[in-house]
């Protein structure tokens, strides 16, 4: 059985006897079947990123003119500073 009493702590539990026994039975499986994985030889395997055939999604990074702050700003209620002035949403 593995202990997880280090575990318990650092997530701030205090499980029962019983509950820490079948939880640490399960974790205990699980550690021992990624252990069988120490044996295999993996030399000359490149690693995987992903499982899709997808090169790049992402569109072209191109740069477009925008508008100036000012006439941005003129549609605004309120403004400080060149910047749109709203309430304040934290307490």
């Amino acid at each position: 059985m593995l202990n997880i009493k280090p575990y318990e702590d650092m997530m701030k539990l205090d499980l029962p006897d019983a509950e820490r026994a079948w939880v640490s039975a399960r974790a205990g499986a699980l550690v021992d079947s990624f252990a069988a994985l120490d044996n295999m030889d993996t030399d000359g395997i490149e690693p995987l990123v992903t499982v899709l055939d997808i090169q790049n999604v992402l569109r072209e990074d191109i740069s477009v003119k925008m508008l100036p702050r000012e006439e941005l700003l003129a549609s605004a209620p309120e403004q400080y500073d060149g910047y749109f002035q709203v309430p304040k949403t934290l307490l």
